[in-house]
């Protein structure tokens, strides 16, 4: 798994230059968080184009939920959703027990603060794709114990 290692990297890098980038990082953390999806959502939109460009259109929101859970998950951090539910009502719980852009921390709780600045990039990913697909969502992540970290989606209707 080469390929692994330069992702990772560049992801680290690219939280440190936007880390970085601004005078005051505690003040405008929100601002970088930001900036981080914002990022991601471009990507994943790029991305979903090119790996969708010769398949048939989903039937509705689970197959599209089903696709990035096994092809587009496993197209960007090589493996699937470890666990994917829903209530059926425009919600759906995206669990990976060993997300990649983690385990470069140390698993427990002492570093729960930074999770939420590794997982930006990767909501905007997934909501960026959605996006592409005709599927306007809002896209959250939790962390409780490190590696493992749910993604929420929430389905907006039109």
């Amino acid at each position: 798994m080469a390929d692994e290692a330069p992702f990772q990297f560049l992801h680290n890098e690219l939280i440190q230059y936007i880390s970085k980038s601004t005078e005051n990082p505690e003040t405008e953390h929100g601002r970088n968080i930001t900036k981080l999806e914002n990022m991601g959502f471009r990507v994943g939109q790029g991305l979903i184009e090119r790996m969708t460009k010769d398949t048939a259109r989903f039937k509705d929101e689970l197959d599209v939920m089903k696709f990035i859970c096994k092809d587009f998950w496993t197209c960007v951090f090589k493996k699937q959703i470890d666990n994917l539910r829903t209530n059926h009502q425009g919600i759906y719980v995206l669990q990976d027990n060993k997300f990649r852009l983690l385990s470069q921390l140390s698993a427990g709780k002492q570093y729960l603060e930074l999770a939420p600045k590794y997982l930006a990039f990767t909501c905007g990913l997934v909501r960026g794709g959605l996006s592409n697909l005709g599927v306007k969502s809002i896209v959250t992540a939790e962390v409780s114990i490190m590696p493992a970290c749910k993604f929420q989606v929430m389905i907006q209707k039109m």
